[in-house]
């Protein structure tokens, strides 16, 4: 009995291994921006596995650009400094006492935590603020009179990325950005990551967060393309907060990024199951239905 449950151990990683095979040759050299968030943040035995996730990724030759949050470390921080937080609409007002404690802790100790944790588990990461060598250019959002410095993107640098890239360096970067007169922006993470993705001229945007997908009664949906949302929003397949997770989704390929991709990040490994596994773990959001791996 041992030998033969040895035998379908042996037998069952393998055909993972085989099943990832061509995964792994065609997104070889290939960029994929990646939207990190959630309980995949908080939980420690998810951090862990995360950061090896994404070790895994690099050493297969992808390059990984990793965008993290931390909105409930920034309220911590605020907190323990007697500073209160406001949110409008589910957007941080952000006054200049609330973003020097954004800075602090974006780019201070959420950044610095995801850069070990990668670092412990054999790969190369590093810190990058979009205040580092202007990869985020800013501008006042459009509800700046009411949310503050909040930032809308205007422009990435994305020469600097790709030179951390071609050196097989892993840039975790916090959404903060900045203008020409010097002003510090808070920027929202998945916008950021969207803006990202596309400058870069991404394979794969990936937003791993508490969501496993779109929802299709007790089914998630493999895959959505665009001439299908429009459909299941009107019929309320895509409902709430996921629309504008959708919208999003079909702005950032229509800027060139070939498919964006929704996982839970409660779930141990759901990065690799999602990438490198025929039925993958999440839902993708595709121009137009295809072959494609």
């Amino acid at each position: 009995m041992k030998e033969s449950l040895e035998n379908l151990t042996q037998s069952t990683i393998g055909q993972v291994l085989i099943e990832a095979l061509p995964y792994i040759r065609k997104f070889e050299d290939k960029t994929f921006v990646i939207k990190y968030g959630g309980a995949a943040m908080k939980d420690e035995v998810l951090k862990d596995a995360f950061a090896q996730n994404i070790t895994l990724l690099r050493k297969v030759g992808i390059n990984v650009v990793l965008v993290h949050g931390g909105g409930d470390a920034i309220t911590k921080t605020a907190e323990k400094l007697d500073v209160s937080t406001q949110f409008i609409h589910g957007k941080r007002v952000t006054d200049k006492e609330m973003i020097s404690i954004v800075q602090m802790t974006l780019a201070g100790k959420v950044n610095q935590d995801i850069v070990r944790l990668i670092s412990e588990h054999g790969a190369k990461a590093v810190g990058v603020s979009g205040l580092d060598a202007n990869t985020i250019k800013a501008i006042p959002c459009k509800e700046a009179a009411s949310l503050g410095l909040v930032g809308e993107i205007i422009r990435i640098n994305t020469g600097y990325l790709d030179l951390l890239c071609h050196a097989r360096l892993i840039p975790v970067i916090a959404p903060i950005g900045f203008d020409d007169e010097g002003n510090v922006y808070n920027i929202n993470a998945d916008d950021a990551a969207s803006a990202i993705a596309i400058a870069l001229k991404a394979e794969k945007l990936i937003y791993v967060s508490d969501v496993a997908g779109v929802y299709h009664g007790e089914t998630i949906l493999k895959s959505v393309c665009k001439a299908e949302a429009a459909d299941l929003i009107e019929d309320g397949v895509i409902s709430g907060g996921m629309i504008p997770k959708a919208l999003s989704a079909y702005k950032t390929l229509d800027g060139g990024v070939k498919k964006i991709h929704l996982i839970d990040g409660r779930l141990i490994h759901s990065l690799l199951l999602e990438i490198f596994t025929d039925q993958g773990i999440g839902t993708q959001f595709v121009t137009e239905r295809d072959s494609d791996l």
